[in-house]
């Protein structure tokens, strides 16, 4: 049996992107997937362009739509409407185009695939992981990646992670056609989905549509319901519509990411965004995070892969607890939000800097919960 590197449970966005860096730099890394191939995912598909930066080949051509304006409703009505600025900050693309393609990059790097594995083990033996398939094979590693997502059981067996999980419910969908959705056009909706918002999201000539409710997930969201409602302000039908429930792992406070020779990334880390519930960009940012730590961990230059955690915390982390602290005021009082928030007049550059990656939630939050705070207490007075 052959010696890996790095065995990577996994082959969504973070998982390829890990293996993509460090196939590049000749380690020997297999992805562990337990599908046959890339399936279909329906999800929002939104990232910032920002996430170029993390790769030495052009993302453009597997971007379905580039952002210019999103248009925020409250119940369909009341709407405002912003410019962004600079030059594609904000991409729609679908996800399992992206995955494929980045699998596709990480293979070309000298990277193994071994489909059909069904990860059912992961244990440690003398410095060695030995991880395990369901039907018996098994492949050894010195260090071992978990990229399997929001359902992942693994980040509980290694005491890795957030201490409390914490899960948004969500509904994602697309519809192959338009509607009325203006080409390079966002949609957010806010109203309708209580502690949560709805949004759109054009692919050329297809629409992913989605909500999510992030403070209280005891009940699942009536999307049906919701559907019905925001949809004909689209010119679209809830009939047009294939998607499915599912929880999402969000960030839920600062937490190890790594142990000995073990790292986690993407929704397995708990690492979207509490608040616009953005996964992309964490997940591909904690793939080339981690690759680096693993490549400086393997030649021999750190003696663990703690900075790994701390490139997160600080990369992402930082922003993220104060993305938290928004959504809890924002999702409770959020006509009150809407109002003070996204109809303020700076609103438009704000939103800007957020979807591209250059304004964090820490530069805003303290006089966006002040404000929030201080308007809500008024109206009971």
């Amino acid at each position: 049996m052959t010696l890996l590197d790095v065995a990577i449970i996994g082959g969504g966005a973070s998982g390829t992107t890990a293996a993509f860096h460090l196939a590049n730099k000749n380690k020997n890394v297999c992805i562990l997937e337990k599908n046959i191939s890339t399936p279909v995912r329906v999800c929002g598909g939104g990232m910032s362009a920002a996430v170029q930066n993390w790769f030495p080949f052009q993302l453009m051509p597997i971007v379905d739509e580039v952002i210019t304006t999103v248009e925020f409703s409250w119940r369909n009505t009341d709407k405002v409407i912003s410019k962004l600025s600079g030059s594609a900050p904000f991409w729609i693309v679908k996800r399992e185009k992206l995955d494929s393609f980045l699998l596709d990059q990480a293979m070309n790097s000298g990277c193994n695939l071994m489909t059909t594995f069904n990860v059912v083990n992961i244990k440690k033996n003398s410095n060695i992981w030995q991880v395990t398939a369901q039907d018996g094979r098994q492949i050894e590693a010195k260090a071992v990646v978990i990229a399997d997502g929001s359902q992942s059981p693994w980040p509980k067996t290694f005491n890795l992670g957030p201490k409390k999980e914490r899960f948004a419910s969500t509904f994602s969908g697309r519809i192959k056609r338009k509607g009325n959705l203006t080409c390079e056009t966002a949609r957010f909706e806010f109203g309708l989905v209580q502690n949560g918002f709805a949004w759109a999201f054009p692919l050329n000539d297809e629409v992913n549509i989605g909500m999510g409710t992030f403070l209280d997930i005891k009940n699942s969201i009536p999307f049906d319901e919701i559907l019905k409602l925001f949809l004909p302000d689209l010119g679209l039908a809830p009939s047009e519509v294939i998607g499915q429930q599912k929880k999402l792992r969000v960030w839920n406070g600062h937490s190890n990411l790594n142990g000995d020779g073990i790292i986690l990334v993407g929704d397995a880390a708990s690492l979207c965004d509490p608040f616009l519930a953005e996964g992309l960009r964490p997940a591909l940012m904690s793939g080339f995070e981690a690759a680096k730590s693993l490549i400086y961990w393997l030649d021999g230059n750190i003696n663990n892969l703690d900075a790994y955690t701390k490139a997160m915390k600080t990369n992402w982390g930082n922003s993220m607890a104060w993305g938290k602290r928004i959504s809890q005021v924002f999702y409770r009082f959020p006509k009150v939000g809407y109002q003070l928030g996204i109809k303020r007049p700076t609103a438009p550059k704000r939103i800007a800097q957020i979807l591209s990656g250059d304004m964090s939630y820490e530069d805003i939050a303290t006089r966006v919960i002040k404000r929030l705070l201080f308007q809500n207490s008024s109206s009971y007075s």
